[in-house]
């Protein structure tokens, strides 16, 4: 069982944040995608605003059951290796 990989928030005023086909596979786990911040890299789909805002709006990936949620932990270790790698290289 892996009930800690999906949560659903049906009170949330914003639910569901994004259109999915099935609105009963769509995970809360990650309202805000951890993923933001490996720009280019995360995965999802998302474009760039005029401005160089990343917009995520049309990126159902964080909130896709049996998805999301293995795709975001794989990411995070992909952070987790280039943070290591900074920090090896700041001691040396």
């Amino acid at each position: 069982m892996d009930n800690y990989k999906f949560f659903q928030h049906k009170d949330c005023e914003y639910f569901p944040c994004h259109k999915m086909e099935k609105i009963e596979d769509f995970n809360c786990m990650f309202c805000y995608c951890p993923l933001y911040m490996m720009g280019d890299k995360c995965g999802g789909n998302f474009k760039y605003t005029a401005t160089g805002i990343k917009d995520c709006s049309s990126c159902i990936l964080p909130h896709v059951k049996d998805v999301g949620y293995n795709h975001i932990q794989k990411k995070m270790m992909e952070v987790i290796k280039i943070v290591q790698e900074e920090h090896l290289k700041k001691i040396k």
